[in-house]
């Protein structure tokens, strides 16, 4: 993103120009930039608490906005970017996606379609709001997905090809007289011809054979194309063996954007491959879509352009007219007699060669794709967008390329929640993002299968918690649909729901959601942890080497993901590509020394080529320079006999295995045969995480350094959700170290409430602070590393305590303070070495409520789709119960005020206090103790500190909680929603109020 301050002082061009679209200087000043926050350290400023607590609209949580095509209406558009605003949100991005809307004819493409003046007439108001609130606008490339252009046929240039086959088995001998073979597969609608690219002949191989591929002797393949004549072909066979005769067919895929038509005329995906297919995107924004007012607007309030998932869908071989040509300039050799190993026929395989030459055909095929989706898709679409002031945020994945590679072309990569299997998945883009110097990875997230209007923030969060420590740092919700459509009921539009008759997909947020009261909460929590994990650079233990550049495969690295992640160790992936980056160099024994400063270098067999141990002879060559330059790596597998991944030149294997001999001959190379070994091998090389555990954890962590403190995101997670047995709490202790010297001290961030507090028990050695770390299930914490008083705090010089037998050891406002639950007396050891004697005084026991007042405000559908009607109920309830367990109350959802009354002894003081733990709790809460907010509160761990609003005697607990609308809605669109169970959701506890005591040392 762009920075909000220039680097001359006062306000940066993109903020001046979203004052120039304002109505008033005064709005227009006292809106947020839509650039970068200020990072610490930047500039000469350190991180403050305000930094903090009140995050830039930079950094905030993002919305996938969607639309019914250009069927919108400008003032509601400005409705929900002020919605969105007020709920402290920091962008939107604009999609066409309407799945739900099972006649398309209703939204009338002709005048409403996408890219429409309609359409344009909503993406103007839509940034003009979002100029005059501080918010950025992204904005999809085409209608949907894949990326596709109104008015290209499936017959252009620039529109998506297939490379289909077709085939006839001929006996040895046989002659075969007539046509050339058809393809197997019919044309999609709307393509109306096909060109023949080659017509081959081979002798089948069974000893090639698998149980889904045809084996075929690659010496015999012969090319029998000038023997066609007028679209005939006579041959004979060879007396030996059984022969296949192979023809290619090139033409459209005829494939449209998702959930279409979208648009008149229709629109067809593009040629990702291409120049041609890029040129017809650019080619209509600048022709038929950006107005001079649009343009000045996107420069005002414009983020980035957006691609989702490349889901190119074809029943033969993703292709391009170039294809051959790219593959003999890249290789050396021609395409078209290893064709038969690489033809697709619905995704699958079906010819091959023997097993490595077949390996490597594949790879140099593939490679090829790689090279030229990067060079003339992402790239081009970058550089096109920067012309505008804008950035590209993409989805890098779905086809067989190199997404690492990709991540570091890209001004900000995007993984998903749905799609990737797991965390690795996210560190192969964060990989790519680091070494390139570019600041965010972005996440699709809360796309949960048959989960809509069910979905819980406490979901969202879990899934977000692992996201982050693998290097996520913008979250991008699914999503926000605008309010009215055609075929729409109550609670309004929704772009997935209903999805084939079921619930759909994700959620649609928005005031239609009782939680929507409370996600100032949720924004303000998401949006702390991007500022933090946004700021200064990424510190990562390991790269781990791929020599096949995928991701949203599931396919992490063999010892670190199973075993090193559970002890500390923190890895990212590299791919060949990246270590041609002006940031591949070697200093201190760290790689790219200014972030993400590896410490070492894993390389093992490629996991998609049956892990076999290879490695491109120039890739090799550049591991060898980096290990000679100092950089600890290490080796698994037999690396001594190591293989080319594409097919090798004359000599190019023996020129392979003469570098890894160097390489392997250095003193801080070790080569280990056993995934077992590899962590003994780290430690015989002096490399150690930044992060230890004493023993294994589901413990996660990220790392980033500024000039001013390291900052350590802690998370109770699991390498992917999926995974069983579910994640306990943990209470360990947790090492961290400092990159700043002994002088710091820890600070505990509190994404939460926006709070810095300096830790008040911990032990230091060297550069190395150990503290103890007790989180639930999915819960967070953010540790900062740094000079006392950075955050402005008053204990930031004195003592701390080493060690203490009291519950807990913290700097309250009256300094350093003992806390137990007990009475009792309890000694402390300070750091300045003396021992400290607290007596605390007696405790009451925890109080249970047993009666609480209940008024529910239950929601109903209204007199139009997006009304509400609400009824009240007044219950009393000696225990508490989910909802669906209350007669009254089993079908309901909408807002809860839960009451009840605690009574504390005469003898209640000062010194005590008083945690208020509401058990489980579903979905979003807000709590008041004698009328005072007590403010937002962690929603995976419900458990607020309320000692200074007690008092003895009487006092008044009030518990606000906000539901999903899935149980009302079973009932009000059983065709949708009536298969669903009811969800257990209200205030379930138990709860109770825990009091403790606590005085100053």
């Amino acid at each position: 993103m762009y920075e909000s301050v220039s680097q001359r002082g006062g306000m940066s061009r993109r903020t001046v120009l979203a004052a120039a679209v304002t109505v008033g200087a005064a709005a227009a000043l006292g809106a947020a930039s839509p650039g970068a926050a200020a990072l610490p350290g930047a500039g000469g400023t350190g991180p403050t608490a305000d930094w903090f607590a009140a995050p830039d609209r930079s950094v905030r949580p993002k919305f996938r906005w969607w639309w019914p095509d250009g069927l919108v209406d400008t003032d509601e558009i400005a409705r929900e970017i002020d919605q969105i605003a007020d709920a402290g949100f920091g962008g939107v991005e604009i999609a066409a996606v309407h799945h739900s809307i099972r006649d398309k004819s209703l939204l009338d493409t002709a005048r409403h379609g996408w890219g429409s003046r309609p359409w344009r007439d909503g993406v103007e108001a839509a940034l003009r709001r979002a100029a005059r609130r501080g918010l950025t606008v992204d904005i999809t490339l085409g209608p949907s997905w894949p990326v596709a252009v109104p008015g290209v046929t499936p017959d252009d240039e620039a529109a998506a090809k297939e490379l289909v086959h077709g085939r006839v088995s001929l006996a040895g001998g046989a002659t075969y007289r007539g046509p050339v073979p058809p393809p197997v597969r019919e044309a999609a609608h709307g393509v109306t011809g096909a060109r023949l690219l080659a017509v081959q002949a081979a002798r089948v191989e069974a000893a090639h054979s698998t149980r889904k591929e045809t084996g075929l002797d690659p010496d015999s393949v012969r090319d029998l194309t000038a023997d066609v004549t007028d679209g005939a072909l006579t041959w004979t066979a060879p007396a030996e063996g059984e022969w296949v005769l192979l023809s290619y067919w090139q033409r459209g895929s005829g494939q449209q954007p998702e959930s279409g038509p979208h648009s008149a005329p229709a629109a067809y995906v593009v040629d990702h491959l291409s120049q041609a297919g890029t040129t017809a995107v650019t080619d209509l924004w600048e022709r038929r879509i950006l107005t001079d007012s649009l343009r000045r607007l996107l420069a005002a309030a414009g983020g980035a352009f957006f691609e989702d998932s490349v889901e190119m869908e074809t029943e033969g071989l993703l292709w391009t007219e170039r294809l051959p040509e790219e593959f003999e300039k890249r290789t050396g050799r021609p395409l078209l007699p290893h064709l038969p190993a690489v033809v697709l026929d619905d995704s699958n395989q079906v010819f091959a060669f023997d097993a490595q030459l077949t390996r490597q055909i594949r790879h140099d095929f593939w490679a090829t794709v790689s090279d030229l989706f990067n060079r003339h898709h992402l790239r081009a679409l970058r550089d096109w967008a920067h012309t505008l002031d804008m950035t590209l945020r993409s989805q890098p994945y779905g086809l067989q390329t190199d997404a690492i590679q990709s991540a570091a072309i890209l001004d900000i990569a995007e993984g998903e929640s749905l799609g990737f299997k797991n965390l690795d998945d996210y560190r192969c883009l964060a990989g790519g993002r680091d070494m390139a110097g570019h600041t965010v990875l972005s996440c699709e997230s809360g796309a949960y299968n048959g989960s809509a209007y069910s979905t819980t923030w406490d979901r969202v969060l879990r899934t977000m918690g692992g996201a982050y420590a693998a290097g996520v740092n913008q979250t991008v919700l699914h999503g926000f649909s605008y309010a009215k459509a055609p075929e729409a009921q109550w609670p309004g539009f929704a772009a997935f729901s209903p999805y084939n008759g079921t619930p759909g997909y994700g959620e649609s947020w928005g005031p239609r959601q009782p939680t929507w009261r409370h996600v100032e909460d949720i924004s303000g929590y998401l949006g702390r942890v991007h500022q933090v994990l946004q700021a200064g650079t990424v510190r990562a233990d390991v790269a781990v080497y791929r020599q096949t550049g995928y991701t949203a495969t599931g396919i992490g690295a063999s010892w670190f993901t199973s075993t090193g992640v559970p002890l500390g160790w923190t890895h990212q992936f590299l791919s060949g590509p990246l270590l041609d980056l002006p940031s591949a160099k070697v200093s201190g024994g760290r790689l790219a020394p200014d972030g993400p400063a590896y410490k070492a270098l894993f390389v093992e067999g490629d996991f998609f080529y049956g892990s076999t141990p290879t490695l491109a002879l120039a890739d090799a060559r550049k591991l060898l320079r980096l290990a000679e330059a100092g950089l600890p790596m290490v080796l698994l597998g037999a690396f001594d006999q190591a293989l080319t991944p594409g097919v090798p030149a004359s000599g190019e294997t023996e020129r392979l295995r003469e570098v890894l001999t160097r390489l392997l001959a250095l003193s801080n190379v070790v080569r280990v045969t056993e995934k077992a070994a590899v962590g003994d091998a780290l430690t015989a090389l002096g490399v150690s995480p930044d992060t230890r555990y004493a023993s294994s954890s589901t413990l996660l962590n990220a790392h980033r350094v500024t000039e001013e403190a390291d900052f350590y995101y802690l998370c109770n997670g699991k390498h992917a959700e999926t995974v069983k047995p579910p994640v306990a709490a943990i209470d360990h202790d947790v090492t961290l170290r400092c990159t700043r010297g002994r002088r710091s001290v820890p600070y505990l961030l509190d994404a939460w409430t926006g709070k810095a507090v300096r830790v008040g028990r911990y032990t230091q050695k060297g550069d190395e602070i150990t503290l103890r770390v007790a989180l639930r299930p999915g819960q967070t914490m953010i540790v900062a590393l740094g000079r006392p008083g950075l955050f402005g705090d008053r204990n930031g010089a004195r003592p701390h305590a080493v060690s203490s037998d009291a519950d807990d050891v913290l700097f309250t406002r009256d300094g350093l303070t003992v806390r137990a639950g007990t009475a009792g007396t309890y000694r402390t050891r300070l750091s300045q070495g003396r021992t400290v004697t607290t007596t605390l005084p007696s405790v009451p026991a925890a109080i249970e409520p047993d009666r609480w007042d209940v008024q529910v405000e239950d929601w109903f559908p209204g007199s139009d789709v997006t009304r509400t009607e609400t009824v009240r109920r007044n219950l009393v309830l000696d225990t508490l119960l989910p909802w669906s367990r209350i007669p009254e109350l089993a079908d309901s959802a909408g807002i809860g005020r839960y009451r009840t009354t605690v009574v504390l002894p005469d003898d209640w003081t000062s010194s005590h206090g008083a945690f208020l733990d509401l058990g489980q709790v579903s979905d979003t809460f807000r709590v008041t103790v004698n009328g005072r907010d007590t403010g937002p509160a962690d929603r995976l761990c419900p458990v607020i500190d309320v000692g200074p609003l007690l008092r003895r005697g009487e006092n008044t607990i009030e518990v606000e909680v906000a539901t999903p609308l899935v149980n009302r809605l079973r009932t009000t669109r059983p065709e949708v929603f009536g298969s669903l169970a009811r969800q257990d959701h209200g205030l379930v506890g138990p709860v109770r109020l825990v009091p403790y005591a606590q005085t100053a040392i």
